[in-house]
């Protein structure tokens, strides 16, 4: 998969950085610059949640196509494809002259984040089979930090004089530049075929399900934060810089949160503590939205986003946990974001939807507070002692 000699640890480690900071910019950085794309495109709700919920999906349909294209183009090659096609995506955005085309550079984004998110899990459990939840945190956090750069960024370029579309192209820059250092540090050794049985045995097990859930329950939160946080200030009077601040408070203890609760929790694989945790962050932050949104919204854009990152880089953790051959544990891990970015997918939608009944987004916010407190039920099953009985497919 890599080559695996301990000198090349550090420059995987550098790999793991620069190709998780693109895997979010994409799609956060829209947002706080809504009102001048709308004035140019004139994308309704509809439109505008198109932009989180079709790469979300797509995220989630790759995640299961991807062990097969590996098997295929092998690692490296795969994963320079995958960011040769974020880039084109990226890139692409520099000629969006209508709504419909800036959602088909949101799907190209979203094609080629889908392989890069379904291999890294295994290449982190075989690189780092040591160092599992802390490397899973870096690469977590250094995800959640691509989302408040992309979001950060837009509003200082527009007001620059760049336009929305030359602002958003910019995102192609670092990707170029993972995509040269991954050409540099990864070796052209083929990913070794799986047990082609292996992603059926591991359907049939409830547990796959449970994760898919719990994953996808917490993720659509992520992708409402994203595509409606700014705007739903922004309709409050606030500034888009002022939106894209906020964004990236909550993308920066997203990140923090997504680093440091793995480290926490390295020492005990019962990971279910600081899982619920993430819950408690979450249900503050997001009644705090919904309820009192003016009283202090960088404190509930932090706990949410800390609830978010957290469990986040914590679900993987506790995936890869679940069976000790990197091969299985990473099969797990992409079913898990597979399933579970198909049910995140539609958080935006929904939001949308629930703003046209209501007039507001705070049945939005009330909604994924319930998805929460579902989340944390579904937490109570992740017993490390329940895990061979769970995930009887090891051989």
């Amino acid at each position: 998969m890599t080559d695996m000699r301990p000198g090349r640890d550090w420059a995987m480690l550098a790999l793991v950085v620069l190709v998780g900071l693109n895997l979010r910019p994409f799609i956060a950085a829209p947002a706080p610059i809504l009102a001048e794309i709308v004035a140019d495109t004139g994308l309704g709700y509809g439109g505008i949640a198109m932009l989180t919920l079709l790469p979300m999906f797509l995220m989630g349909v790759g995640a299961f196509v991807a062990p097969g294209l590996q098997v295929r183009t092998g690692t490296r090659r795969g994963l320079l494809a995958a960011l040769a096609i974020l880039l084109a995506g990226s890139a692409l955005r520099l000629f969006a002259h209508d709504g419909l085309t800036l959602i088909a550079t949101a799907a190209l984004c979203g094609i080629g984040v889908a392989f890069i998110q379904a291999a890294f899990p295994g290449i982190i459990k075989a690189r780092f089979p040591t160092s599992v939840p802390v490397v899973t945190g870096l690469y977590s956090a250094v995800i959640m930090a691509g989302g408040a750069f992309g979001a950060r960024l837009m509003p200082v370029l527009v007001h620059a004089g760049f336009g929305w579309r030359a602002a958003l192209a910019w995102l192609a820059l670092p990707v170029a530049l993972a995509l040269a250092a991954a050409w540099r540090i990864l070796s052209d050794v083929e990913a070794k075929k799986p047990d082609g049985t292996l992603t059926r045995r591991l359907l049939r097990r409830p547990r796959t399900w449970a994760l898919m859930a719990a994953f996808g329950l917490i993720n659509a939160g992520y992708s409402s934060m994203i595509a409606w946080l700014a705007p739903y200030y922004q309709a409050q009077g606030w500034t888009s810089a002022d939106g894209s601040g906020l964004v990236a408070v909550m993308a920066a203890c997203q990140a923090a949160a997504a680093l440091g609760l793995p480290f926490l929790a390295r020492g005990n694989v019962d990971r279910r503590r600081w899982l619920w945790l993430t819950i408690a962050f979450q249900i503050i932050g997001f009644f705090g939205l919904a309820r009192f949104p003016e009283l202090a919204p960088a404190l509930w854009a932090g706990l949410c986003g800390a609830g978010l990152g957290g469990s986040f880089a914590l679900a993987i953790v506790t995936a890869l946990d679940h069976l000790p051959s990197p091969e299985q544990a990473g099969a797990l891990a992409a079913l898990m974001q597979g399933g579970g970015f198909l049910i995140a997918a539609i958080g935006p939608y929904a939001m949308a939807v629930l703003h046209d009944w209501t007039g507001g987004f705070a049945a939005g916010w009330y909604l994924h507070l319930g998805c929460v407190l579902v989340t944390a039920l579904l937490y109570l099953r992740f017993d490390p002692r329940s895990y061979p009985v769970a995930m009887p497919v090891a051989g």
